[in-house]
């Protein structure tokens, strides 16, 4: 499985579905799947699913298990385990650009929200572990890129593709936006 992958115009074109970004975030989270037990957890018809799961195929974000499933059963995996989309958007569809952005928004706030629901019953260590922070920078356009990069290098360093870890590890989700304010706020 690759580590990373970055968005180009043409792979973004197969990304740009709320439904898309939801079912690759499964398979990254969860696992193989089948177009099935997908649209069980996704409460969507087995038909939908599987459109999505070729469209995401074709444009090379899944990849099928060969020899997992029985008769027609097709069991799918991620191909990558990180997507990167960041500029320059120059030769981006618009529209695509903002589909794909809106739906990670979506799934941003999904895991945030899954999160807050359960973490009053998270373990003492974990609760005091965990955070969910902000900060307002006034950062020139350079140094923006440098703290990208070393936020980038950070999570890299501590990188384990999906190795067991030491005792007590367990995965996390670490989401980074790195955002100028659209304007600035009296």
């Amino acid at each position: 499985m690759l580590a990373l992958v970055k968005l180009t115009p043409v792979s973004l074109r197969g990304l740009a579905h709320p439904l898309r970004v939801r079912m690759l975030g499964m398979l990254r989270e969860q696992g193989p799947a089948t177009a099935t037990l997908l649209a069980q957890r996704l409460d969507q018809s087995s038909g939908a699913t599987s459109y999505h799961l070729r469209q995401l195929a074709a444009h090379g974000f899944v990849e099928e298990l060969a020899g997992k499933g029985v008769r027609r059963e097709r069991w799918w995996r991620a191909a990558s385990d990180t997507t990167i989309f960041g500029g320059p958007f120059e030769g981006f569809d618009p529209a695509d650009a903002e589909a794909y952005l809106r739906a990670v928004a979506a799934q941003y706030s999904d895991r945030v929200d899954s999160w807050i629901s359960e973490a009053a019953a998270m373990p003492k260590e974990w609760a005091h572990a965990a955070t969910n922070s902000d900060w307002r920078l006034r950062l020139t356009p350079q140094e923006c890129r440098e703290l990208h990069d070393e936020i980038f290098a950070l999570a890299q360093r501590y990188r384990t593709d999906d190795a067991p870890g030491p005792s007590g590890a367990q995965r996390v989700f670490l989401q980074v936006q790195l955002l100028p304010f659209v304007r600035e706020q009296a």
